[in-house]
């Protein structure tokens, strides 16, 4: 696949970005940026409501309905909660960014036929693998 033939088939697909920082410096931050300054649509969820440029970060879980890929910037265990409702969403894929790995959703994932990486959502996005 040419990257633009990649391009356009990640173009629509909306990006969760879940443990959203409002921090500059924190790599979850940058990626919601990244996302954004590329036209790829993104949505996120974080500790504190506001907002990276125009990305809304919300608080609570949201219903949407048309996830394609979950980034996790949130250790295995804050995540155990949240596990039924990552899939829930029904995305196609969930990325584990460094320190974000989880042998149980990775597994849980994969029976539902969800695409899982261990990988950098930053680096995919430098190298064109997003």
């Amino acid at each position: 696949m040419t990257l633009d033939k990649e391009r356009e088939s990640t173009q629509d697909k909306k990006t969760l970005v879940f443990g959203a920082s409002l921090n500059p410096m924190r790599v979850s931050h940058q990626a919601v940026q990244r996302l954004d300054s590329r036209g790829l649509p993104v949505v996120a969820i974080g500790g504190r409501y506001g907002f990276i440029n125009d990305v809304e970060i919300h608080r609570d879980y949201q219903d949407w309905k048309d996830i394609h890929t979950i980034t996790l910037y949130m250790g295995s265990k804050r995540q155990a909660e949240h596990i039924d409702y990552f899939l829930d969403l029904k995305p196609e894929r969930i990325i584990f960014n460094p320190g974000a790995e989880n042998h149980e959703l990775f597994f849980k994932a994969k029976e539902q036929g969800i695409e899982v990486l261990n990988a950098c959502t930053l680096v995919m996005l430098a190298t064109g693998q997003y």
